[in-house]
């Protein structure tokens, strides 16, 4: 997959990336979202969720693992694997059949999680710098829909 790096300079920043990313999205897409804990997994979320017209605030889902928010393109599922080790505690989340209908997918913690998903469309890293500043790669399978990104954001 090719990608796009571009720096994100505070959380607002974070989330206007989203917002771009967003704004190319489909019905059934998968996006795997890679980092560690605190490098804005659902800072991230956030704003695409405001881009797809989620209304109301959105959280991380790691203590109930999936969250279902309406929206623009039908459905915005966000979900947090980091509680989840086994491959069939992740098929039980019913995310895959769900995606099949159309569902936009994003998952923290997503590393893995194509086996039972399917293959991801996007795949975004993001990397501490440091307290203010991250590192974003975003890879897409969709190499049309990523050069759109790179120069909405920006990046050639």
């Amino acid at each position: 997959m090719k990608s796009v790096t571009v720096s994100a300079t505070s959380p607002q920043s974070t989330k206007e990336i989203a917002e771009r990313l967003a704004d190319l999205l489909l019905p059934g897409d998968l996006l795997l979202l890679i980092g560690g804990l605190g490098a804005g997994k659902t800072t991230f979320t956030q704003g695409l969720a405001k881009a797809l017209g989620v209304e109301g605030p959105v959280t991380s889902p790691t203590f109930t693992l999936v969250r279902q928010y309406s929206c623009r393109v039908g459905q915005l599922l966000h979900a947090d694997l980091y509680r989840l080790s086994e491959l069939d505690d992740m098929a039980d989340l019913g995310l895959d059949q769900l995606r099949e209908e159309g569902a936009v997918v994003v998952v923290e913690w997503g590393e893995g999680a194509e086996p039972v998903l399917g293959r991801s469309n996007w795949q975004v890293r993001l990397e501490i710098i440091d307290e203010e500043n991250r590192m974003i790669a975003i890879e897409s399978s969709d190499d049309q829909r990523l050069e759109t990104l790179s120069e909405q954001i920006g990046q050639k």
